[in-house]
């Protein structure tokens, strides 16, 4: 007999998703698993249209609830980032049982605030990695996604996770900076926090690390590892420093030990970084 497929809910917590790329996901899967031993189920609240967002703040929650306390649902990805996480974060931590605590919860960029809070609560199993749509990018980037979604593979991980046994987590920039002093920002102390960017001009990253390394609260971790900031907005006159010169400046500055590069990003080659402990 047979045995179920794994089954990979997908739900959009944050900005607007296409049928298009819904379809071009599903047939990047029956490619990348012919045998069909993992199915990806798209809550139908992926393909919603509210202004910005994959449906309104309600309906997101909802969907977001509904598929994390199925135990017919065996891990949850993201589909994608955007903006929108953060509005119905704190609404849905309260209602996620038992059976959602057990999953893997796999995403980065915008859904690292519900991520953020999940891990302040307490959830053993979520990671920064490529979502769903990323898979399109590269099969690899897809692949290492399900290897860890299904079994916590380590393959794919951050290439410093596997000599560093501190407890680690990752972010997106603008997104940690954002959560510092609010009810889902987790405590941090003793982790190796690795940061990556996209889309901001350098005098953002650097008022934003200025920020960031300000905190009490994130003075008090092992040390910060930089990945990569891409697809930086021009300025006009050049800020005059690269990404990791502004990452040591503000770590020299506050305290907070600079411990090198990370592979994470906002690209194919984005690796997977699971919180905590490993």
């Amino acid at each position: 007999m047979k045995s179920a497929p794994f089954k990979i809910g997908v739900v959009c917590a944050s900005s607007r998703f296409s049928r298009e790329r819904l379809q071009a996901v599903e047939a990047w899967m029956e490619q990348a698993v012919p045998d069909r031993s993992i199915a990806l189920v798209f809550h139908p609240a992926c393909l919603l249209k509210h202004g910005h967002f994959a449906g309104d703040d309600r309906t997101r929650a909802e969907a977001f609830v509904e598929f994390a306390n199925d135990p017919r649902i065996d891990a949850v990805w993201f589909a994608r980032g955007g903006y929108g996480s953060c509005r119905i974060a704190e609404a849905v931590l309260p209602r996620l049982n038992d059976a959602a605590r057990a999953k893997r919860f796999l995403g980065y960029s915008d859904a690292g605030s519900l991520l953020a809070g999940m891990y302040k609560a307490g959830f053993r199993h979520l990671a920064h990695g490529p979502m769903a749509s990323d898979a399109l990018r590269h099969d690899d980037t897809g692949r290492r996604a399900l290897d860890w979604l299904t079994t916590g593979e380590a393959n794919g991980w951050e290439p410093s996770l596997h000599a560093d046994p501190r407890p680690a987590v990752a972010f997106n920039l603008t997104i940690l900076d954002q959560l510092v002093g609010t009810a889902l920002e987790p405590d941090l102390s003793g982790h190796v926090l690795m940061l990556e960017e996209v889309s901001e001009a350098l005098y953002r990253v650097d008022r934003m690390m200025f920020h960031l390394t300000g905190q009490a609260s994130i003075r008090r971790v092992a040390g910060i590892r930089l990945g990569r900031v891409s697809d930086v907005t021009p300025n006009d006159p050049d800020f005059g420093q690269t990404p990791e010169e502004i990452a040591r400046y503000w770590c020299l500055r506050s305290g907070v030990a600079y411990l090198g590069s990370a592979d994470i990003g906002h690209d194919a080659q984005n690796k997977v970084v699971p919180f905590g402990e490993r």
